[in-house]
């Protein structure tokens, strides 16, 4: 078998053939008249009346038959097969197609319209142009790219080469556009705040650190937008949202990736419950539009969002799953032996309300799998979220979970001005004793909100956990069409 240097070496060879008989290989224009979802729309009358059309796009398979070579071509679209034969007014093309092209190459083709015997549309071609020819051959068709790695490492050849990989990305998108239509028409405005930030906040997160040479300071890459859509709530917009590239210097696993999608909205004189209900919504009119009904698989099992989503208490779950009597007061040695007892990693500087977390990421969170709302977390553990009235160690705020990955988080937001900046301190304080994903004391926005901020619900949304769920794909790196990886 031929190495890939010495295939690529033919087709230098391809090209310089090409060359001598005045060919470019890469020209700048095109002439194609219709794509192939036109083509085979007006193919009836174009067939019938013998239209000259001119079609085009990447050859992914020929088969040559003595005077005839048939291929198939690919444009992004659709596959349309062409004829090519060898005739006299043909026969220079035919000759030069069978000497030049190879499978991967784009080429543009004119003739006619007509239907095989076997009833394949077709187009019969008077002329044929290269419009770039490939150096390197596509992977094998029935194959594809067998390394995971690989597969991720090239997403352009693991989607050309397999339909289910490209419809996830065109599904991806479809959700995007969707979620947009859905928050335009309830009013609310999209914006743009910094990826870049003095300080980094809105989650629990460690931060990438970059260095900005003019100004002679240290900048963080967004961990999260939400500080910066609350300045625009207290700016006197009502209702906000941002699609948002977000950062986070943490670990990779099926979930995480480090740079990763996530919507954030946020509405002027609403709160958490009010969220939950339109959510509930959000997320019944996507699985409707993308999944085709009211239910969707996820692996092996049927999900049914036609259902009120069930509501559970967080500190219940720690309660009655993972066998903790009373969260709030556990010390942080009975934690760390709870902790250990589930084989939940320790670390040192883990507060409380971290080794809570882990706790129920481990032992809670496997077992819910139908659409879930979680309510009642602790105060410590959300420190930008309103406190509960009727319980304030606790706030009002709620996580939703499907098939055991957590889609959102949302919040009443807290816009008392005392008792952030007291709950951001007690974050800073963390993050000095070395909890590196601890929250930081941001006090411009602590100023912002003194000069008044209204009450709001707050919500945030992984796009990508998202549409790994409306496409029944597991793993993160499958619906992020670039995914961080390791260098080879």
């Amino acid at each position: 078998m031929a190495s890939i240097n010495e295939l690529r070496e033919v087709r230098l060879a391809k090209i310089q053939k090409l060359k001598e008989k005045g060919i470019n290989p890469y020209p700048a224009t095109s002439s194609i008249t219709h794509n192939v979802a036109q083509a085979n729309i007006d193919f009836d009358t174009l067939s019938q009346t013998q239209t000259q059309v001119v079609l085009g796009g990447r050859v992914m398979s020929i088969r040559a038959q003595g005077a005839l070579i048939f291929f198939n071509f690919f444009d992004g679209i659709g596959t349309f097969q062409s004829l090519l034969k060898n005739e006299d007014s043909t026969k220079d093309a035919f000759e030069l197609f069978n000497e030049t092209v190879d499978i991967g190459d784009f080429v543009e083709v004119t003739g006619s319209l007509f239907t095989t015997r076997t009833g394949q549309k077709t187009i019969q071609a008077s002329s044929w142009k290269m419009l770039s020819k490939s150096l390197l051959p596509l992977p094998e068709k029935w194959h594809g790219l067998q390394d995971v790695d690989e597969r991720f490492r090239k997403r352009y050849l693991d989607a050309l080469m397999d339909e289910e990989v490209r419809n996830k990305f065109i599904a991806r998108s479809k959700t995007i556009s969707l979620i947009r239509e859905i928050l335009n028409k309830s009013g609310y405005l999209e914006v743009e705040t910094p990826t870049l930030q003095p300080i980094y906040g809105g989650a629990s997160a460690e931060p990438f650190t970059t260095h900005h040479n003019a100004l002679d300071i240290d900048l963080f890459l967004r961990i999260s937008p939400e500080l910066y859509l609350k300045r625009m709530i207290a700016a006197g917009f009502p209702k906000v949202y941002e699609i948002a590239r977000n950062f986070r210097n943490e670990g990779i696993d099926v979930t995480h990736n480090p740079e990763f999608t996530m919507l954030e909205f946020y509405e002027s004189f609403s709160d958490a419950p009010k969220q939950m209900k339109f959510v509930e919504e959000m997320i019944r009119t996507l699985v409707k539009d993308i999944c085709g009904g009211n239910e969707m698989s996820f692996e092996d099992k049927k999900i049914d969002f036609s259902k009120p989503f069930r509501v559970v208490s967080y500190m219940d779950l720690l309660k009655n799953e993972a066998g903790i009597s009373d969260p709030l007061s556990a010390t942080k040695d009975e934690l760390i032996k709870k902790a250990e007892s589930f084989g939940v990693a320790v670390d040192p500087t883990d507060s409380e309300m971290k080794l809570l977390d882990n706790i129920y990421k481990k032992v809670c969170r496997p077992n819910i799998f139908e659409p879930t709302f979680i309510i009642e977390y602790p105060a410590d553990y959300l420190p930008l979220a309103k406190r509960n009235e009727k319980n304030p160690k606790l706030v009002d705020a709620f996580q939703l979970v499907i098939a055991n990955v957590e889609v959102s988080k949302a919040f009443s937001e807290l816009n008392d001005p005392i008792d952030q900046a007291e709950r951001l301190s007690i974050q800073e304080s963390q993050s000095q004793k070395g909890e590196a994903d601890a929250q930081r004391k941001d006090d411009d926005f602590i100023e912002a909100m003194e000069h008044g901020m209204p009450p709001m619900g707050g919500v945030g949304i992984g796009i990508d956990r998202l549409v790994m769920l409306l496409t029944n794909t597991r793993n993160i790196k499958e619906v992020i069409f670039f995914p961080t990886m390791k260098p080879r």
